[in-house]
């Protein structure tokens, strides 16, 4: 079954999310606080999605995404943040998150949020030639990894799914819409700020020199352009 996990340690929040994920099919693990929803994910190495509340006692959401992050690149990971918190959905998706959802949500919006998450997560088996080489990076489309120069660059499933767009249509200006239709899916109630953070989250990871980036580049006003 699906698995997702919830941390919220407001209980009634948290009973609300549960609810609605189960209604819709998934099976929930619940937490309280970082540190349980660190050992449930130890106890539960299945779970696919993860929900995570950022003002937490103890030690706080960005910090549980910072240690998911640091063992695990395929789990999806959605911040729950608040509506003032204009920086915190920037700092979460920094540390790792994929995705941030705005209190108060609806349960149509959660499980649309999860939903997509989910597929991209399953990481699939994918067929066809199995490679993109465009030195000095290769993407295995099979196992769904990059290299640099032989190295391995450690991605979360959305990084992934924005290098092989990029690595598929190379020296083409690509809209954050299409971005965003591609990588999230049509239909995604997020905002376009999602692109631009994970691009800047991107260009720390394979530039080398990620304030002056040769390989993803701007196009002003418009998008992003891998740079080959």
């Amino acid at each position: 079954m699906k698995k997702v996990l919830v941390l919220e340690d407001e209980s009634s929040i948290r009973s609300f999310i549960v609810i609605n994920l189960r209604r819709a099919g998934y099976d929930v693990v619940e937490a309280e606080s970082g540190e349980e929803a660190l050992e449930q994910l130890q106890q539960n190495p299945d779970t696919r999605v993860a929900l995570l509340d950022i003002m937490l006692p103890g030690i706080d959401g960005f910090e549980v995404c910072r240690r998911i992050r640091a063992g695990n690149s395929r789990i999806g990971i959605i911040m729950l943040t608040a509506r003032a918190q204009e920086m915190d959905k920037v700092t979460g998706l920094m540390t790792g998150a994929d995705d941030y959802v705005t209190k108060p949500f609806s349960p149509a919006e959660l499980t649309a949020r999860v939903d997509a998450l989910m597929r991209r997560s399953g990481g699939d088996t994918e067929t066809g030639s199995g490679e993109i080489r465009q030195d000095p990076f290769l993407l295995n489309t099979r196992n769904r990894t990059l290299e640099k120069n032989g190295q391995r660059v450690k991605l979360t499933q959305v990084e992934y799914s924005i290098m092989r767009m990029f690595m598929e249509n190379p020296g083409k200006a690509l809209s954050r819409e299409e971005i965003l239709d591609t990588v999230w899916g049509r239909g995604y109630f997020g905002e376009l700020k999602i692109v631009d953070v994970n691009i800047r989250r991107l260009r720390l990871k394979i530039e080398d020199n990620p304030t002056n980036p040769t390989y993803i580049t701007t196009v002003w006003g418009y998008g992003y352009k891998w740079g080959f």
